[in-house]
Formats: structure tokens, C-alpha cells, sequence
């Protein structure tokens, strides 16, 4: 895939992943915890995506994307390993809240995964930013 289109792809995803923080906030404005939830994962996983398409690489599967960006950004230390910690509690909160009867996250528990992705999605804008940076 050409550079360009690689670049617009990582834009669109960060695109998709601030709407997903933006519904999230929302959601949890509006006292549907699980919904919120679920955007807070999806911000997560757009982002993610985002970093790998500046890579070429993509998975129809979230677990080919999280192992992908666990490889590439957080085992050589890109990001930090607390990171992992943040995608596998998305992730099963997620999967619980989406597929789980009789599933309740507290608001507290989703005010801490929103603030999560809100960490995680300003530290994958500051380092593609710092990418652009030094290719300049």
C-alpha cells in the first residue's frame, strides 16, 4: 500500500477512535454504562489499527490486531506494558458487557475504562506526532 494511503487510513481510524471516546462520553453522561463500554473498547481497538496501518498490517480479528500491537509498540517499548493491561481490561469488559446476560459495570468502573482510552488514545496521537516530526 503507498504511504499516502497508508497515512489516510491511520487518519481515518483516529477519526473512528475519537467518536467512539466521544460516544462513550455520552454514554456515560447518559447512565448506559454498557454502551459506553463498548465505545470506550472501540476507541482502543481504533487506535490501534490506526498504528498498524502506518505498518501495512491488518486483522479481521481483534485478538491478530491487540497481538500485533503488543509485538510491535509495547514489547519493544514503545509504549508501556501497563498498556497491555488497559487493552485486556477493555477487551473483556467489552466482551462481557456486549455477550454476557445480566452483565452491570458500575459507573465508577466505566469512568476508569473511558479515562483509559482517553490515555491511550492521546499517547498514540503524541507518538505518531513525534513520527511526522522527525520524517520532516
Amino acid at each position: 500500500m503507498p504511504e499516502e494511503n497508508k497515512e489516510l487510513l491511520m487518519r481515518y481510524r483516529l477519526e473512528q477512535a475519537h467518536e467512539c471516546l466521544n460516544a462513550a462520553m455520552l454514554l456515560i453522561n447518559a447512565a448506559s454504562f454498557k454502551d459506553a463500554t463498548n465505545r470506550s473498547y472501540y476507541c482502543l481497538f481504533h487506535a490501534m489499527r490506526a498504528l498498524l496501518a502506518m505498518e501495512g498490517f491488518d486483522s479481521k480479528k481483534h485478538s491478530g490486531i491487540i497481538a500485533a500491537f503488543r509485538q510491535k509498540y509495547i514489547k519493544s517499548g514503545i509504549f508501556p506494558v501497563e498498556f497491555s493491561d488497559i487493552i485486556n481490561g477493555a477487551f473483556e469488559a467489552r466482551g462481557s458487557s456486549d455477550y454476557e446476560d445480566f452483565f452491570v459495570i458500575s459507573k465508577e468502573d466505566v469512568v476508569h475504562l473511558f479515562e483509559n482510552a482517553k490515555e491511550f488514545l492521546a499517547a498514540v496521537e503524541a507518538y505518531l506526532k513525534s513520527l511526522s516530526k522527525n520524517s520532516q
